[in-house]
């Protein structure tokens, strides 16, 4: 290890260049960190750590949980707020070994540059820096060793706006960032998603540029988007014009990579009727994308007919708190993880060979019968100060 200074509250150590093999570190420290029975404890979570690497890709994070003297729980996140470990409790005395992939990425590709909105310089730096965050919360973690090497593994790639992005501050969240938990750790999701974005936008930025030139055969490419497409204005633009071509042309690309694209359909926002049941505010975009999926042979995940059966099996009065304060198309913590199990469970219907990567012990999921509220445990961070994401 060549280096290690402080970042903000994120200790940050350096990796050395060309690595090519494991890093271990038998203990980790900094703000928030104290020595332990055999073990680094955070004595006031969340408490953070972050490792350096000498170039983006997909890393495997390899952690040793557990204190000699003391009970913990432990929860993990990486990057912006991505979920990895749920709840890992282990009584005094007890240790257990997690792993999980993290990808990493920076703006440059060959030819290029990702045209980054502000937001993305600064509170969502985290997201294109060329280090491994790790967040370490619950109520009492505790870490005794952790490694970090090089992995070689198939890439999921999300390309969507602000509802499948990884936010990175409370109370918005979205499934993207917690779909990652719910995989083994022989695949890696990457999230090149963005709040405001469209197809259209997706591709004048350069990210479809950029996705396209790390992207490899056998990876898969999950597109969702349409809530800011809809509010796109001009000649000829709409949901069976514009923005089903930029849907074919995405597929088009992606299979040229070797890649297997599959299209999701937008998640409704919370509009009620007075009866109880979500209206459409999508118009014909959620429909153009499962004409397109017919018309390319591509897979469809419908996530907007799941998360309406979702928000009514709520209802009006509670359906509000799965979604960010005073927001009717964001979602807080427990509504984003409920449609990250919708689109689990998407993946397992379509029969995808996808579904092979998904944690055995992913029980099945009824959007009808969401896991209730009560019973939510991933903790969220303080809160401070979060304005809203691009695009409503």
């Amino acid at each position: 290890m060549n280096r290690v200074w402080l970042r903000g509250l994120r200790l940050l150590l350096l990796l050395p260049a060309g690595v090519a093999c494991a890093q271990h570190f038998d203990s980790i420290a900094g703000e928030g960190w104290t020595p332990g029975a055999g073990s680094s404890v955070c004595a006031q979570p969340p408490c953070y750590f972050a490792v350096k690497v000498p170039r983006e890709g997909n890393y495997r994070v390899t952690v040793r949980l557990g204190d000699r003297q003391a009970a913990t729980v432990t929860t993990i996140k990486a990057e912006l707020r991505r979920l990895m470990i749920e709840k890992v409790v282990t009584k005094p005395g007890e240790f257990v070994t997690r792993e999980f992939i993290v990808n990493t990425r920076t703006p440059g590709f060959e030819g290029g540059e990702v045209r980054l909105k502000d937001r993305e310089k600064t509170m969502e730096a985290a997201a294109w820096d060329e280090a491994i965050e790790l967040e370490f919360t619950n109520t009492h973690p505790a870490v005794a060793s952790l490694t970090v090497e090089p992995a070689k593994v198939p890439t999921v790639y999300i390309a969507g706006d602000s509802t499948s992005t990884d936010q990175p501050r409370e109370p918005y969240n979205s499934w993207g960032q917690m779909i990652t938990a719910f995989f083994q750790p022989d695949i890696a999701v990457a999230n090149h998603g963005e709040s405001g974005e469209s197809l259209r936008g997706f591709v004048g930025e350069r990210r479809l540029a950029k996705l396209m030139s790390v992207i490899q055969p056998g990876d898969w490419l999950l597109i969702q988007m349409g809530h800011n497409d809809q509010k796109e204005r001009g000649e000829g633009v709409g949901a069976f014009t514009t923005y089903k071509q930029s849907l074919k042309d995405f597929i088009r690309q992606a299979r040229e990579h070797g890649a297997i694209p599959v299209l999701i359909t937008s998640m409704n926002r919370r509009t009620f009727d007075a009866g109880g049941r979500i209206t459409n505010s999508l118009g014909d975009y959620p429909e153009a994308v499962r004409q397109t999926g017919r018309e390319e042979n591509v897979p469809v995940i419908d996530l907007n007919a799941m998360s309406k059966v979702f928000y009514e099996a709520l209802g009006p009065a509670e359906a509000v708190k799965a979604f960010a304060d005073g927001d009717a198309t964001h979602h807080d913590n427990y509504g984003s993880y409920e449609l990250a199990r919708c689109v689990a469970e998407g993946i397992r219907e379509a029969k995808l060979p996808l579904a092979k990567y998904l944690r055995d012990d992913l029980p099945r999921f009824d959007p009808a019968h969401p896991d209730p509220m009560a019973g939510f445990d991933i903790p969220a961070e303080p809160r401070g100060t979060s304005p809203r994401p691009y695009g409503q």
